[in-house]
């Protein structure tokens, strides 16, 4: 059963235009504010439809996230100085290879667990689950490094957060397969030496936020046993956040100018096609004020694991767009926290 839970705007402002748009049936297909009625430039005329209702400069602005928050480098700036704020607390995480190249690396923050012993602080937790963060960027940018922030949503509960990093796309001359390549081969790592940090190898969680939810979906629905020669549910559940699950619309959209898509990638990557192979609970979040196609293709592809027989759960966080559903994920209170620590039955410390 598809769950959805609407949260509490933390700008009650914005929480209001979005229930008032909602009630005459447009929040879904929300856009940039128009200019204001006086002086205003005449009505763009519309183009030829490519996806949907939208022809190609919707389309694109749909996958700019640029065009529908335009607080991105702020927010960008502030998860970066998050994260060395985490860091300074928390102590510097570990750091594994798990491929020959420089960028195959990964950071393992450590649970924490009560001692047990009183005036006792925290100790290391042996045996805790494990959740691998994939983080976004359009496919092209971004470092673990900065992506540290939301440690503490899970150390504090006892669990393991891993961050990754791996190669970009343009890296990669627009190829995604070795960013597929190796996040999926980050992840087997884990598996096979989360007892060397005091992971729990059968209690391993994976979570993401854009690209990096796309990534997350094409990790739940990887045959792990015929790629790996793992078990095919070394995966207990994912969550993602504002992520995209099918690669048509995307094609179709300016990011094909740096991403070289072709029949087989768009197949092969699109993991609403593969909901056989999903062996997991999917967690999808999404907010309000995201672009009209992040709001649909979370959507979609809950509707679509629902309709396999699986279970999924839907949340959308209200007054919330692209980055601020991302930056949320530091609070175990907010919707994207609490849908990841739910999945692994962990409470907030």
């Amino acid at each position: 059963m598809v769950a959805r839970d609407r949260t509490i705007s933390r700008r009650h402002a914005l929480a209001g235009a979005a229930a008032l748009a909602a009630a005459s049936g447009v929040a879904e297909a929300q856009a940039p504010a128009a200019p204001a009625a006086s002086g205003a430039p005449p009505t763009r005329e519309k183009g030829p439809r490519v996806w949907l209702d939208m022809d190609q400069k919707e389309l694109d602005d749909a996958y700019d996230q640029a065009v529908y928050a335009p607080n991105i480098s702020v927010i960008l700036k502030r998860c970066a100085r998050l994260s060395e704020l985490v860091r300074e607390r928390l102590g510097p995480p570990k750091r594994f290879a798990y491929g020959p190249t420089p960028v195959e690396g990964l950071d393992v923050f450590i649970a924490k667990a009560a001692n047990g012993e009183p005036g006792a602080g925290p100790r290391p937790a042996a045996n805790a689950p494990v959740n691998v963060f994939v983080h976004g960027g359009a496919w092209r940018a971004g470092f673990a490094k900065n992506y540290h922030y939301p440690a503490e949503t899970f150390v504090n509960a006892g669990a393991h957060l891993v961050v990754l990093d791996f190669i970009n796309v343009v890296e990669a001359g627009g190829d995604l397969m070795p960013m597929v390549d190796q996040v999926r081969r980050a992840v087997a790592w884990v598996y096979r030496n989360a007892p060397s940090f005091g992971g729990d190898p059968e209690r391993l969680y994976v979570s993401g936020h854009s690209s990096g939810a796309h990534l997350t979906g094409v990790l739940l629905t990887t045959d792990w046993q015929k790629e790996f020669g793992l078990p095919a549910t070394i995966i207990k559940g994912g969550v993602t956040g504002s992520g995209m699950y099918d690669l048509a619309p995307v094609r179709l959209s300016k990011r094909s100018g740096y991403v070289r898509f072709t029949d087989e990638v768009e197949d092969a990557l699109s993991a609403q096609r593969h909901l056989d192979r999903l062996k997991a609970p999917v967690s999808l979040v999404y907010g309000t004020e995201e672009t009209p196609e992040f709001q649909r293709q979370s959507r979609d592809f809950a509707a679509a694991v629902k309709a396999a027989g699986k279970p999924v759960t839907l949340t959308v966080a209200e007054g919330y767009n692209h980055f601020e559903v991302m930056e949320s994920l530091a609070s175990p209170y907010s919707a994207f926290g609490r849908a990841a620590l739910t999945q692994m039955r962990l409470a907030p410390a």
